[in-house]
């Protein structure tokens, strides 16, 4: 394995003049994949914090979500657009001390940070674009061991996750349990749910339908990425991680500040039609997306989700759990309607170790797991060791 800090590895979805930040790079090799199929020479891009003991022995994985990647905390900056999604938990001092333990964090397969994903150069020097392969969440954790391998990392003391995140936290407990020293589950569930794929599977054909997706292929296009299709996209996913309750108080059917929703404009068939405040807070959330996200990783992403199930090919969800014996939190938010209480608790049912249900208050919803900071540091706090 081959590890480099500069320039960015060919392909990774950067505009032009953006640095890599914090971020290093190790190549590991061909991947098989859990569908069929392989992918070549896969690069990881990935951070650290803290220092690696002598014994090797005191590393947290730190797992991120849907459209996280590696920079879990720290300041927006040269490679960064945003701040650390995790800030407020790990760092000096807070519940994932770096003074105390050595946190990694990676940019999962398919990922658009410098992982190997859609946007990557393909052996021909092209983006994969259209001939991107499908990816699970078992191939991002058996890549996620790969790295664990480059830093010579047997166990981590501790492996942590939300959401996507949380997803791949179960895996690593499936897949790699000698790898594991206790986990801290959020906001996910053992399966997907139907209500989940259905969400999942119409925001990626809200992608698909944009003229400028060309089946994958915009990337050296001079029509550009497929924002329209990836701005709907968005604000499907932003509504599951909401609630209806904080959007009501938040927004009501007020109009935006400026505007009148309620005039003769039509919206969308009249120029400059006023919209509803709502309309404008999910226009941001498109907006901000599309400033750092590559369309072809939040397909790969959402459709990795979708076909999450511990239980597949391993007699079911109880025989696929049952063996695990290192200490497991399982945390869910309690107005969580995307990941809803009940498919934490099933995990609490179905791991031997997991002994409670931890429901974190929050009128935030799904997006409780990165907001409730405090909570969310306890949570995790009850399971690294002492």
């Amino acid at each position: 394995m081959n590890e480099s800090r500069s320039p960015a590895p060919p392909g990774a979805y950067w505009r032009p003049g953006d640095d890599v930040g914090e971020r290093l790079f190790v190549d590991v090799g061909d991947v098989d994949l859990d569908l069929g199929g392989s992918l070549p020479d896969v690069t990881v891009a990935y951070q650290t914090w803290g220092t690696l003991n002598s014994r090797r022995d005191n590393a947290v994985l730190v797992l991120h979500a849907l459209t996280g990647d590696s920079h879990v905390t720290g300041e927006a900056g040269p490679g960064h657009v945003s701040a650390g999604w995790w800030s407020d938990v790990v760092g000096p001092g807070r519940a994932i001390d770096t003074d105390k333990w050595f946190v990694v964090a990676s940019n999962v397969l398919g990922g658009c940070q410098g992982t190997t994903g859609p946007s990557s150069l393909a052996p021909d020097g092209r983006p994969w674009g259209s001939r991107w392969v499908r990816v699970t969440v078992r191939d991002q954790v058996a890549v996620e061991s790969r790295l664990a391998d480059h830093l010579e990392i047997d166990t981590f003391a501790a492996i942590v996750g939300g959401s996507m995140g949380g997803l791949r936290a179960l895996e690593w407990l499936a897949m790699y349990p000698e790898r594991v020293g206790a986990a801290a589950i959020l906001a996910c569930g053992a399966v997907a749910t139907a209500d989940q794929i259905g969400t999942q599977t119409l925001q990626i054909q809200a992608v698909t339908a944009d003229p400028n997706w060309v089946a994958g292929d915009y990337y050296d296009t001079d029509h550009g990425p497929p924002l329209l299709g990836l701005g709907i996209a968005r604000r499907v996913a932003h509504l599951t991680y909401r609630t209806e309750h904080e959007l009501a108080v938040r927004f009501g059917n007020r109009s935006q500040a400026g505007e009148d929703a309620f005039s003769d404009d039509a919206p969308g068939v009249t120029a400059g039609a006023g919209r509803f405040a709502i309309t404008s807070y999910l226009d941001h959330q498109a907006s901000k997306l599309a400033d750092r996200f590559d369309a072809g990783t939040y397909l790969s992403n959402t459709d990795a989700m979708s076909t999450h199930d511990v239980g597949r090919g391993r007699g079911g969800l109880e025989r696929a759990l049952a063996n695990v014996d290192v200490p497991v939190v399982i945390a869910g938010i309690t107005s969580d309607r995307l990941y809803p209480l009940y498919l934490q608790q099933q995990l609490v049912d179905l791991i031997p170790t997991a002994t409670r249900l931890y429901e974190i208050p929050s009128d935030y919803g799904h997006d409780g797991f990165l907001l409730e900071s405090a909570a969310v540091g306890e949570v995790i706090a009850a399971v690294l060791p002492a």
